[in-house]
């Protein structure tokens, strides 16, 4: 019995190390998240995109990645880099077959986890869902080792006219590293496409 016992619990231990973990997930509003990050609220952040493509669509959309400066001393991410993405199709657009993003994937390293709402439980992931632009927030969020996968469903779509297609809200998280310049990935219509991301410069 004990060796059925810790073959079961074997078992269970490398089905969650294959399955990976998921992050958690927490609405936030702008400006407020600044605080988290700046005691004054007043950010100047670095901007970096990257044009969207989608094969069978009208129109460019982008994918843009944002680095906060080290947080401030006293604030709750106090000497951390704050990260956020968002992916942009307004501008995207079909008649047939409408493409949708159903993921996006990048090497980020080790996440911080904070209290990003203050209401005293830590959290992996914050998305600015109002004070700021977006219609589609990230459904989850998967890890396995430095790789992050953010899946959206309902996906962020092309429109039917430009002009109407899906933004998705401003999602972010924290890293001990500052940035650096990598190939990230989104998955739209079945097809694969590698976009420039800023990102963690972890080991």
């Amino acid at each position: 019995m004990k060796i059925s016992l810790f073959v079961t619990i074997l078992l269970i231990v490398l089905l969650a190390s294959c399955n990976g973990t998921h992050l958690s997930l927490v609405n936030v509003n702008a400006p407020a998240i600044n605080y988290i990050f700046d005691n004054d609220g007043i950010i100047t952040v670095t901007d970096t995109t990257d044009d969207i493509e989608l094969i069978g669509m009208q129109g460019t959309g982008f994918l843009q990645s944002r680095t906060l400066p080290v947080g401030e001393t006293g604030t709750v991410a106090e000497s951390l880099y704050g990260y956020e993405y968002r992916i942009d199709l307004t501008e995207v657009a079909g008649i047939l077959n409408i493409v949708c993003i159903s993921s996006f994937r990048i090497v980020f390293g080790p996440v911080e986890s904070l209290d990003f709402d203050g209401n005293g439980s830590n959290e992996e992931v914050y998305v600015v869902t109002t004070g700021g632009l977006g219609n589609i927030s990230p459904t989850s969020v998967d890890v396995a080792g430095d790789t992050l996968t953010f899946n959206f469903s309902p996906g962020i779509c092309a429109g039917n006219a430009p002009g109407n297609g899906d933004c998705s809200f401003f999602f972010g998280l924290v890293s001990a590293y500052p940035a650096h310049m990598i190939t990230s990935e989104i998955h739209a219509g079945g097809t694969d496409y590698q976009l420039e991301a800023r990102a963690p410069s972890h080991p």
